[in-house]
């Protein structure tokens, strides 16, 4: 619980007196089981608008700080990218890695695959979206980008400052975009728990991730906890309650159970 509620690995040694070994140990196990549990459990989902955009972070160092072989490990800047059903909240899909043209398509694929219905998809102004979402759903989908248009910053040399927002621009780019439903607003607000809620993701900190894989990790864990755990305030469930996926909210030791649940199947495949 203390990971995914803004709390570093050290911080969540000295608060539960567990070796920071085991904790380590048990992001590794427990991230591996949820990503399998995520990839199985969230599909064939009955949605209408999925909202796309990604959420910068960075692993062993920023990306100018890096070595060129150390960036073949998974340093440097680390895109995490999202897409969330605006109805139910459910995040429906994620994938960490880079942020060009490859990455897209993996990701939309991913979110295509897990959808039972045509839906409208809205996503940022970053060009790698049109080609990967013509590529995943063709042309059935109802596709628009959402732009956003900035001023200069008042005062250009203020780190973490970006300009003022001063307006929007949706441009359609597939189908029939319901122009009332062309927004990001639910991806950016999930995106935003997401920083708050892992530690790993706060800015001016030296608790980013050190090794990628504990990266991912982490965020398979956090997504499940967010989808099947975590009442929505608005909703009043849970994001997969809301979706059908499930028909209660889940306890944190029924998310851990899913390591005893993968120890039993695996004791059964060796004895069969």
């Amino acid at each position: 619980m203390a990971l995914i509620e803004g709390n570093s690995v050290r911080s969540t040694c000295r608060m539960t007196g567990i070796a920071k070994g085991t904790v380590l140990s048990l992001l590794a196990d427990l991230g591996a089981i949820c990503a399998d549990y995520h990839d199985e459990h969230v599909r064939n989902v009955t949605a209408k608008r999925i909202q796309c955009d990604e959420i910068w972070s960075f692993c062993y160092g920023k990306e100018k700080n890096v070595s060129e072989e150390q960036k073949k490990k998974g340093a440097g800047s680390l895109w995490t990218w999202v897409g969330i059903d605006a109805d139910s909240k459910l995040v429906v899909s994620y994938l960490c890695g880079g942020r060009d043209a490859a990455w897209a398509r993996s990701f939309m694929e991913d979110v295509a695959a897990r959808l039972a219905t045509r839906v409208q998809i809205t996503t940022d102004g970053h060009k790698a979206y049109i080609e990967a979402v013509e590529g995943a759903f063709g042309m059935d989908v109802d596709y628009a980008l959402l732009i956003k248009l900035y001023g200069n910053p008042a005062q250009p040399d203020t780190r973490y400052s970006p300009g003022v927002c001063i307006g929007t621009e949706s441009v359609q780019v597939i189908g029939n975009p319901d122009p009332a439903h062309i927004s990001t607003s639910y991806v950016e607000r999930q995106n935003l728990t997401m920083r708050m809620s892992l530690r790993r993701f706060t800015r001016l900190t030296n608790a980013f991730s050190k090794k990628i894989e504990n990266h991912r990790h982490m965020l398979a864990i956090y997504y499940v906890y967010y989808n099947f755990c975590r009442v929505h305030q608005t909703l009043r469930v849970t994001p997969a309650m809301e979706a059908g996926l499930s028909n209660h909210v889940w306890s944190i030791g029924e998310m851990v159970s899913l390591l005893d649940k993968r120890s039993i199947l695996h004791g059964l495949l060796k004895t069969a």
